[in-house]
């Protein structure tokens, strides 16, 4: 068999594509649902477990460790094959939520979450170069509808479930959810994928490589999240940390070079396609996950709703991403064009942003509900459509690692933007209860910074106390979405140098920048 025959026997016909991608969905909705779940609870965790101080840490470590693990899942893959990894990832994932289900601290919440992460980083990974092995670039489009399905309604459900549990049997359900949900995607997926091609080639796993990024990201995301609030950001410890990440890469790169099967193959960076669209998808993370972590708390301080009530806030955002992410990929499928969706997303969600940073005490619902549906209108031209342009460019030996990467920089935007944002928030809040000096009402010797974090405190204070309060936290919140602008900004203008190649189909035997992507 020839190598272009059995390039196009490893596509799959549409029946078998709709059964693998019936195990892959599963196993999405498991991660993305608990991505979205978590932040309606947020406050209601903070007033029960404490740790005010570790507040964005409940996001960051899942961020952190689903980052630091996606190369390696990625190439393991490769390695491996695709269905065993998925499975294992499914399992790692369910466990982490049983630790986080149980857990009687933050701490141990966080470590919960941290397990739950290493998990998450394989299924989202996973099921996206699953896609580029048995679809081709050109028909992909047609079924990123199926995954913008799942990632509208696991938004969608995230937040309403998060409300439902905070305020009725408890925000600990959110965690045990995961387990049955996990049990039906394991079965599903160990039918499903035995249709999806399996690889198996000989392979040397690159431990010290793995072992490095993970340490490199680990260390600048600590400085990210310390830096300003548990240290100065000239402090000694948050100097040490810099400098170890900042070295740690350095050494990452020269492991990789020398490396027989790199965990990111750094030929990648000279593919002229890959490069600037990691570029895009990082800074677009940033945007994206530390921006909007903070709107359900928006809804509960600023606005007085319930955990509940502010799941269904969220609901115009998740009908502007099912919208755009469905709409972008049938018009590229029809087409064969996809440099217009990130440019366009882009501009759309910068907009969007900058008309987020006006919210105050007294923006009616309607309004709000528009900006949040404009963001997410943005945000769904640029999740799905940045994907396929890179296995497009890529030779299929590094599908896994080609896809993982993708995934992990914007897994890495996303906690720098938690981890940026979380500090922003935390200093200015402080900075702006300090501003408005004693506030009357408070509870004799209450610490204001700890009532001001306090959702049910917040709530329960005299009208004139929680009007100051409010206020400084409207304050804050602007200066995070003032934070957040310049890197969609950014992102825009980098759109503009992602190359459009022809989508290949399944009669093209090579990917069409596989042999020189650099000229």
């Amino acid at each position: 068999m020839t190598l272009a025959s059995e390039q196009r026997s490893s596509y799959l016909t549409h029946r078998q594509i709709l059964v693998v991608l019936g195990g892959l969905l599963a196993g999405v909705f498991l991660a993305a649902l608990d991505m979205s779940i978590v932040g309606t609870a947020l406050p209601r965790i903070v007033s029960d477990l404490g740790g005010l101080h570790l507040l964005s840490w409940v996001v960051t470590v899942y961020l952190l460790t689903s980052t630091a693990s996606t190369p390696l899942w990625g190439k393991i893959s490769d390695l491996y094959g695709r269905r065993p990894m998925f499975q294992l990832s499914i399992g790692v994932f369910v466990t982490g939520s049983i630790v986080a289900a149980v857990a009687p601290s933050m701490v141990m919440l966080i470590g919960g979450r941290a397990v739950q992460g290493l998990g998450a980083g394989g299924l989202m990974a996973l099921a996206l170069a699953t896609v580029g092995d048995i679809i081709p670039p050109r028909e992909r489009g047609r079924y990123q509808g199926y995954f913008g399905a799942v990632f509208g309604t696991s938004s969608i459900a995230g937040p309403l479930l998060g409300g439902f549990f905070t305020d009725g049997p408890g925000w600990r359900w959110i965690f045990w959810i995961n387990v049955p949900i996990g049990l039906v995607a394991l079965i599903v997926t160990s039918r499903a994928l035995r249709q999806a091609p399996t690889v198996r080639r000989d392979h040397k796993i690159d431990y010290l490589g793995a072992a490095v990024v993970v340490a490199a990201v680990s260390s600048i995301l600590l400085y990210t999240a310390w830096a300003g609030t548990e240290f100065g950001y000239t402090a000694p410890v948050s100097l040490a940390l810099l400098g170890s990440g900042v070295v740690l890469t350095g050494l990452f790169v020269a492991v990789e070079l020398r490396a027989e099967e790199p965990i990111i193959p750094l030929r990648l960076f000279r593919n002229r396609v890959f490069t600037p669209t990691v570029a895009f998808t990082m800074l677009m993370g940033i945007a994206m996950f530390g921006g909007i972590i903070y709107l359900p708390v928006y809804f509960q301080v600023v606005q007085g709703m319930s955990p509940t009530q502010s799941g269904l806030a969220l609901l115009p955002m998740m009908a502007g991403i099912l919208l755009t992410s469905i709409g972008s990929g049938h018009v590229m499928t029809r087409t064969g064009r996809y440099k217009a969706f990130p440019i366009l997303g882009a501009a759309i969600a910068t907009g969007a942003i900058l008309l987020l940073s006006t919210l105050d005490m007294h923006t009616p619902y309607w309004l709000t509900g528009l900006f949040v549906f404009t963001l997410g209108f943005g945000l769904g031209f640029t999740m799905q459509i940045v994907v396929t342009a890179v296995q497009n460019a890529i030779e299929r030996r590094d599908m896994g690692a080609a896809t993982s990467s993708v995934t992990f920089f914007r897994s890495m935007g996303g906690a720098f933007g938690t981890a940026i944002f979380g500090a922003v928030l935390t200093t200015r809040l402080r900075y702006h209860l300090a501003d408005a000096g004693p506030v009357a009402g408070l509870p004799t010797g209450a610490d204001e910074a700890q009532i001001a974090n306090n959702v049910q405190a917040i709530q329960a204070l005299p009208d004139a106390a929680r009007e100051v309060v409010v206020g400084a936290w409207v304050d804050a919140l602007q200066e995070v979405f003032y934070v957040a602008l310049p890197f969609v900004v950014a992102a825009f203008v980098i759109a503009w140098f992602i190359p459009e190649l022809r989508l290949r189909t399944a009669a093209d035997a090579e990917p069409v920048a596989s042999i020189d992507s650099s000229r």
